[in-house]
């Protein structure tokens, strides 16, 4: 007879206390990479179709694929572990603004969305709160893991988006910061994908904290 043993969750110490990593945790963790490498490669094809085939049947064809890459975005948002909760909700609300945004410019202009922003630049006020999202969780990732192409990747969308809307970057310049961005945020999704899983939980002794606190406060 083969007894069978289950091995005992690995205990963290944390800053107020100890805490284990359950199953769920691990999941949400591979649900929010998931959404992230999604979302880059959807990136990655439409800038490579701008920047290499800029073709008026190939404009078409990024609406979708903008639409793949905002739920994809979504549901990382929704998944991302971040301590500070009102940061986590401001993000997520950053993402519906600049969505709905995206949804009622792409039913309302006779151009493919690409078209509309392009020609369009203050339509970034609406539609670039979805990047501002995007630039929180690569800033959010700068910090707590000292990435690389997370800190050049956090200046340079705000460069591009804003450099765009003010009509002050030379079009050279903005296709060299959107590949640059296609790139860097590619390798930033494929090392997401290859790192260990328990720092992307972080410490639930500090949430269980906060948690308390704020149940204390109300």
């Amino acid at each position: 007879m083969t007894t069978q043993t289950i091995s005992a969750p690995e205990v963290y110490q944390g800053q107020f206390g100890e805490f284990t990593i359950t199953k769920s945790d691990r999941t949400g963790v591979i649900i929010y990479r998931s959404g992230l490498m999604i979302a880059a490669v959807c990136f990655a094809i439409g800038s490579a179709l701008v920047l290499f085939a800029p073709h008026p049947t190939i404009f078409k064809l990024l609406t979708p694929l903008y639409a793949c890459f905002s739920l994809a975005l979504g549901v990382s948002l929704l998944t991302i572990h971040i301590y500070m909760v009102e940061l986590h909700r401001l993000l997520q609300v950053f993402w519906l603004i600049g969505s709905i945004t995206a949804i009622v410019l792409a039913l309302s202009s006779s151009d493919p969305l690409a078209i509309a922003v392009y020609t369009q630049p203050l339509s970034l006020l609406g539609i670039g709160f979805t990047f501002a999202a995007l630039t929180g969780i690569y800033f959010k990732e700068a910090f707590c893991f000292n990435r690389l192409e997370t800190k050049l990747l956090t200046p340079i969308v705000p460069l591009l988006l804003l450099g765009h809307l003010l009509k002050i970057l030379p079009i050279q310049w903005e296709r060299v910061l959107l590949g640059t961005w296609a790139i860097l945020f590619l390798v930033f999704a494929v090392r997401k994908a290859v790192q260990a899983i328990p720092p992307d939980i972080g410490d639930k002794s500090v949430f269980e904290y906060l948690k308390a606190r704020r149940s204390a406060k109300a």
